[in-house]
């Protein structure tokens, strides 16, 4: 695989349930439209799917229940074997892979984390981290530092001898990402982890979700149904209904240009100033000197406005602290008042 190839390749990919399935879809030419597939007894729960996920990017398939996202991404790690197409990850076709192969690659470079935490009762928190590096046949002395170092990174230090019993639901989760994390996966499935958490806790786990994915830099797959999180979360979106993707782009594209009037439906109420990020609408300017405050590109105008309540311009930095250009009050507004 080259620098620049995705991580992920997925072209083609179905997923049809029902006797004779491979058959229908090898027939040249094939009518392959729902109505086709529903009078032939069949199921299309992942149609035709073409999509690639970048090193280092955090890509979010969402869509309401049943659209097939979660099916999609068990195709992904073979967890539900797709009817056709093709899977590369690092450039190997997993769907050519042996059962072994499969099991090795789920082993060491995939993390998985699902919606209800599936932690193991009679264990601590510590012995569920270590538990895939025990399978693994990693020594109790390496996998039980290793755990401890994941217990830490997701906040729970001091917590390690407790029982899942014993914890808070979102305490539960971060015992759930962590297990995920210690094999220290390349590519991180994750299938609406925060769903089954209350408001409060939810928002807090999305935060820590974020603090992480600053650290760790993983390749991530997350699936959602709520559009909110989706927007907090993804560098890039993929929108599925029936089995197919309808658009797939940053959020900004896919709130301000919906491909399809189901996508302007789906994103119809979602405020602009929660998506558009800062260096959308900024000014460009090698120097913030007179604005009398900062904001960083990649914030939100909804994370900006505040600001402007004692200043007319605010300058806008990158990721390093470089100024990048200046933010106006005006365009703010004007961003506002469009909706």
């Amino acid at each position: 695989m080259t620098a620049s190839e995705p991580k992920l390749i997925c072209r083609n990919v179905w997923k049809v349930f029902g006797a004779g399935a491979g058959e229908f879809l090898g027939v040249k030419d094939a009518d392959t439209s729902l109505a086709s597939l529903s009078k032939a007894g069949l199921v299309g729960a992942v149609r035709d799917v073409n999509l690639e996920v970048h090193a280092g990017e955090i890509f979010v398939i969402m869509g309401l229940s049943g659209s097939g996202k979660s099916t999609l991404v068990r195709c992904l790690s073979r967890l539900v074997e797709p009817t056709s197409g093709e899977i590369l990850f690092n450039g190997e076709n997993l769907l050519a892979a042996s059962e072994s192969r499969m099991i090795e690659i789920r082993r060491h470079q995939m993390g998985m984390v699902f919606q209800h935490f599936a932690l193991l009762p009679h264990m601590t928190v510590l012995a569920n981290v270590a538990f895939p590096l025990e399978v693994q046949g990693v020594d109790r002395e390496t996998r039980e530092a290793r755990a401890k170092k994941m217990i830490d990174l997701v906040g729970l230090s001091g917590k390690e001898n407790f029982f899942p019993r014993e914890l808070s639901g979102g305490q539960q989760q971060r015992v759930g990402i962590a297990r995920s994390l210690s094999v220290e996966p390349e590519l991180w499935f994750l299938d609406e982890p925060f769903s089954a958490l209350d408001p409060l806790i939810r928002r807090e786990m999305q935060d820590e979700f974020v603090r992480l994915q600053s650290v760790l830099k993983k390749t991530i797959v997350f699936i959602t149904h709520d559009f909110d999180e989706a927007i907090r979360l993804a560098d890039r979106i993929a929108i599925m209904k029936d089995g197919s993707i309808v658009q797939a782009g940053t959020p900004e594209d896919i709130v301000l240009n919906p491909a399809t009037p189901y996508v302007a439906e789906f994103t119809r109420n979602v405020p602009k100033a929660k998506v558009v990020k800062v260096g959308s609408i900024m000014r460009a300017a090698k120097s913030a000197s007179g604005t009398g405050a900062t904001v960083r590109e990649r914030a939100t105008i909804a994370e900006a406005a505040p600001i402007f309540a004692n200043v007319d311009r605010i300058g806008v930095i990158d990721s390093t602290g470089k100024p990048v250009g200046v933010l106006h009050r005006d365009d703010v507004v004007e961003l506002m008042m469009r909706g």
